[in-house]
């Protein structure tokens, strides 16, 4: 009789980074986060007897504030630090200051508890994360800072393409179809994956033009409109929402 076999338990980790979080976090700006109550929730029912503190926030007169926890789950013992950040991830600090980017100047506006307080449980959630709970929601975490790029308003970008471009643009938006829509629309204000960008780019210049239809009585007569080299009105939006095209080929 073969001997039974031996379950092998998981470890904290393999516990941890198994459980799917993507329904359950928030998005600013670029970035993904996880809500503390949630992540901390899930802990627990994994392991009840878990349990975290909170270190002392430390302050430099130079470098802000940096926000301390630890966690312990199982034995094992993990700290995390994060510092306190305004919305643009700029240290904020007892007073506000100012900082100069190449559109002007900006302001970091002075901490308050209410600041603190929201970086400890950031803190806290990323503490958990080291255990495997959402860990790749960090993986862009080590990127660098760059400054983001102001997005042109549509007319303008839609001017600087080609006329295929620009055809292409028009097409999309008259075909209703959201998928291309959104890729068109992904195209126009930019991507930051070079690899999409480059799918997007490929989609767009090898477009095809329409042949042209035949007439069997000859082609038909040139419209007074094209003499004078005028601009043809903009395409049927149908139920789309209106869009200026006015000052495309200008």
């Amino acid at each position: 009789m073969a001997a039974p076999k031996k379950e092998t338990k998981l470890s904290v980790f393999e516990t941890l980074s198994a459980i799917n979080v993507n329904q359950h976090t928030d998005k600013k700006k670029n970035l993904t986060y996880l809500p503390w109550a949630w992540a901390w929730a899930e802990v627990k029912k994994a392991y009840p007897d878990a349990n975290y503190k909170i270190g002392e926030t430390e302050f430099d007169e130079a470098l802000g504030f940096m926000c301390h926890s630890t966690v312990t789950i199982e034995g094992e013992t993990l700290e995390m630090w994060l510092p306190v950040m305004d919305g643009a991830n700029k240290s904020m600090k007892k007073i506000a200051y100012e900082y100069t980017t190449k559109y002007g100047k900006k302001t970091v506006l002075a901490a308050t508890t209410f600041d603190i307080n929201k970086t400890i449980m950031r803190c806290l959630t990323k503490n958990l994360a080291m255990f495997g709970l959402g860990l790749y929601i960090y993986s862009k975490e080590d990127l660098p800072d760059v400054e983001p790029e102001p997005v042109a308003p549509v007319a303008l970008v839609m001017k600087k393409m080609s006329a295929k471009k620009r055809q292409f643009a028009i097409d999309a938006i008259n075909s209703k179809d959201m998928e291309r829509i959104d890729k068109v629309a992904k195209y126009l204000v930019g991507v930051e994956d070079s690899k999409e960008k480059e799918e997007l780019e490929g989609l767009i210049m090898n477009v095809q033009p329409e042949p042209e239809p035949q007439h069997p009585s000859g082609p038909p007569a040139i419209q007074e409109s094209q003499q004078s080299n005028e601009p043809p009105p903009p395409p049927d939006m149908g139920d789309f929402p209106e869009v200026d095209f006015s000052d495309i080929n200008q």
